[in-house]
């Protein structure tokens, strides 16, 4: 048994970094009181996730360093995002989810992959001419096409997530800063621009109370208002499981999935967010040292992809729950209920994993030599 575990090219500190994050997430979304639904849910999501990242694992992921099988994925999800646009009725107000077998899943989710894939492929095909500007125009425009498609479901929050994954890998690729700091400005001034001359003041107020929710919290700003006051309730050691008010008594709307982080602070506390912190801390930890072991640019570059990926969700879904960031429904890495999002963060560690079956111990003399790029 021993040495069929070591035979098993799996990062253990990981994966017992992140099961304790799903193991929080299923106790704070049950009532115990009765059958729950999310629960019960939950559970089969977990073991189906849990199954695909050791599956994943035993895989050699050199073949997605291909540029026809990169190009596919692309496409095909993209149509895919025009399909639900175009075709799908919206639920709760979104185009956002696909009913297969009496199963929803939200494609949006899986494709945030697809752009660390290809944009590592593409970053890491170009590591010796990357000062150059076009690169930051080329590589946006992967990462813009489905940002468009996910913001017009409309999900801000994935958006978000997307442009997020965009400008972090942008940021260790070496790209010239001076470039990407004249583009940045560009989008600055042309928003300002707007702001003057073509938002109406209606338009204006939106915005301000997206930016600010707890400026209305009567009306947009309510559930970000109970959020804080949940947080802060839980105080140094919280009100005990299972005892959370504002979850309980449904003061808090959408508990176990946009909110959930809030939950779990009334009823585990202050001491029970630094053991997520750490959890977290451990999870990225590791993601970036496997990283680091990459086989070439395109492993290495992955990984950081998937670190900022479960960094920038995990931000800002906690900075909506204590009243920092405005409210974009977006799930808190391996806590919150949803099939879609838990599949595709063990997917996500499950392709890492395969990477590292392959990876040298010394493999920088040899980072040059890469597949023709996209």
């Amino acid at each position: 048994m021993v040495s069929f575990i070591k035979k098993i090219n799996i990062d253990w500190i990981l994966f017992f970094s992140v099961l304790p994050l799903v193991a929080v997430g299923l106790v704070t979304m049950n009532s115990f009181v009765g059958e729950n639904y999310f629960f019960s849910k939950q559970i089969v999501w977990a073991g189906i996730s849990i199954a695909a990242f050791f599956g994943l694992s035993f895989m050699d992921f050199r073949f997605l360093k291909r540029t026809d099988v990169l190009m596919t994925l692309f496409l095909s999800a993209m149509g895919v995002l025009v399909f639900l646009l175009v075709f799908v009725s919206s639920i709760k107000g979104a185009q956002s989810w696909l009913s297969v077998g009496g199963f929803t899943f939200q494609p949006s989710d899986p494709i945030k992959l697809i752009v660390i894939l290809i944009l590592a492929k593409y970053f890491s095909r170009r590591h010796i001419e990357i000062a150059n500007v076009r690169h930051i125009l080329v590589s946006g425009f992967y990462a813009f096409v489905p940002f468009v498609l996910v913001f017009l479901q409309p999900d801000f929050g994935s958006a978000i997530i997307i442009a997020s994954i965009w400008l972090g890998m942008i940021m260790v690729s070496g790209i010239s800063k001076k470039h990407l700091l004249i583009v940045l400005l560009t989008g600055v001034v042309v928003f300002s621009l707007l702001w003057s001359y073509g938002f109406t003041p209606h338009q204006k107020q939106r915005i301000v109370t997206f930016l600010n929710p707890l400026t209305d919290i009567q009306g947009a700003g309510y559930n970000a208002y109970q959020s804080t006051i949940a947080v802060g309730s839980g105080e140094l050691l919280g009100k005990g499981i299972g005892y959370g008010t504002q979850s309980r008594l449904e003061f808090l709307p959408e508990y176990q999935t946009d909110f959930i982080f809030a939950s779990f602070a009334e009823e585990w506390g202050f001491f029970g967010i630094v053991l997520v912190f750490i959890l977290f801390g451990i999870m990225l930890w590791r993601i970036l040292v496997n990283a680091l072991r990459g086989a070439t640019n395109f492993e290495m570059l992955y990984g950081v992809g998937l670190a900022i990926f479960f960094m920038s969700q995990g931000a800002i879904h906690i900075g909506m729950n204590i009243g920092l960031l405005p409210v974009t429904g977006l799930p808190i890495p391996f806590m919150s209920y949803g099939g879609s999002h838990l599949l595709t963060e063990f997917v996500g560690l499950g392709i890492l994993m395969g990477m590292r079956s392959y990876a040298r111990a010394t493999h920088r003399d040899n980072m040059g030599k890469e597949f023709i790029g996209i």
